[in-house]
């Protein structure tokens, strides 16, 4: 199966994709492109999905950029490749050649794009709130990047119709701002309906960036992306990790 590759108009001219699970090498609960190390397919078929992607986007596997993603705000600069992952939710870069890939599986792969700078994060809940986002404009802003110039897409995520939430998970946005009641819809009895996308879109707008969402639910359409919660509530033990490229 060809490899099915989203883009978003915001980011030309860089090189960019937010990969779909089809076209893969892997099968089972991790059946088509399942690029993350830290799941438990089979290396050899991670490596594959790994290199089908970096040559879809022009790039030598080796020059394919991942992070040990881990919720946080910390943001890398790459200026080469890096053969270990470090502990990180976001890169940026300045040098061409470097592909900056994340990985999801319902939280919100975000690419960014400026003349000359380029950047990547992770971003679910924790990260969004934690302030990821911000921190990934702001180093962009260091490599010469000016705001003004920076555009953002969302890519695939979990939609606000799937992803219910507690009480506790309602308190802990309007803590931060009690504004944040927008971003939650009534579900039944406590729980709540979450709009991660929209927060995400408002957090990168609040900045002054023109930004956008792909429209794509992860966790509604099982064809053609992976996702946490699905199967989580399908009882799997594990699953497939979807990655998104930009590259100058």
């Amino acid at each position: 199966m060809t490899l099915e590759i989203l883009t978003s108009d915001l980011l030309s001219p860089a090189r960019h994709g937010f990969f779909t699970r089809r076209g893969g090498a892997s099968s089972g609960v991790f059946a088509g492109l399942n690029c993350g190390p830290g799941s438990s397919d089979q290396s050899s078929m991670v490596t594959i999905n790994r290199t089908r992607a970096a040559e879809a986007m022009d790039l030598p596997p080796a020059s394919l950029c991942s992070l040990a993603q881990v919720h946080s705000d910390r943001v890398i600069t790459v200026t080469e490749p890096f053969a270990s992952r470090p502990e990180a939710d976001a890169m940026v870069t300045d040098r061409a050649g470097l592909g900056l890939g994340v990985l999801s599986a319902d939280c919100a792969p975000v690419l960014f794009s400026a003349p000359g700078v380029v950047g990547a994060a992770h971003s679910g809940w924790k990260g969004a709130i934690g302030g990821v986002l911000e921190a990934t404009v702001a180093a962009m802003e260091q490599l010469g990047a000016a705001r003004r110039e920076i555009r953002a897409a969302v890519g695939p995520c979990i939609s606000q119709r799937a992803y219910e939430v507690g009480p506790e998970f309602l308190d802990t946005f309007l803590a931060e701002d009690p504004g944040h009641a927008r971003f939650f819809a009534g579900g039944t009895g406590d729980r709540m309906q979450f709009d991660l996308p929209g927060f995400v879109l408002s957090r990168l707008r609040a900045m002054g960036l023109e930004a956008e969402w792909t429209g794509h639910c992860t966790y509604s359409d099982p064809g053609r992306f992976f996702s946490f919660r699905r199967a989580t509530h399908a009882g799997e033990a594990d699953y497939g990790r979807l990655i998104s490229i930009i590259r100058l």
